[in-house]
């Protein structure tokens, strides 16, 4: 799923845009899917996940980023560990294809 972590060269833009594929991909690996059909996962969750952890540099940032461009949605403006753990991150439509 994750060939190599975003650090691994690149510009910075295309560090970013990878991980914003990328999360909508572990979202949907993680989460549930809705009555409505979109995908849906705890933020604690993420955070707990192996892979995820491994692969961003910094999760609450591709999130965010994520959100500005439409793709995903949660309550706030960010998310903490320990106190948004229980807020759900979803994806904006389908996930991007393998």
């Amino acid at each position: 799923m994750h060939e190599s972590t975003p650090g691994n060269g690149g510009s910075p833009g295309e560090t970013v845009d990878k991980e914003v594929i990328e999360i909508q991909k572990d979202i949907a690996r993680l989460g549930v899917k809705s009555k409505e059909g979109g995908y849906y996962v705890k933020f604690g969750v993420l955070l707990k996940d192996e892979k995820v952890q491994q692969f961003y540099e910094a999760l609450v940032d591709t999130l965010k980023e994520a959100k500005k461009r439409g793709l995903i949605n949660f309550q706030g403006e960010t998310l903490r560990k320990g106190p948004h753990d229980n807020v759900n991150v979803g994806l904006v439509g389908d996930p991007p294809a393998e």
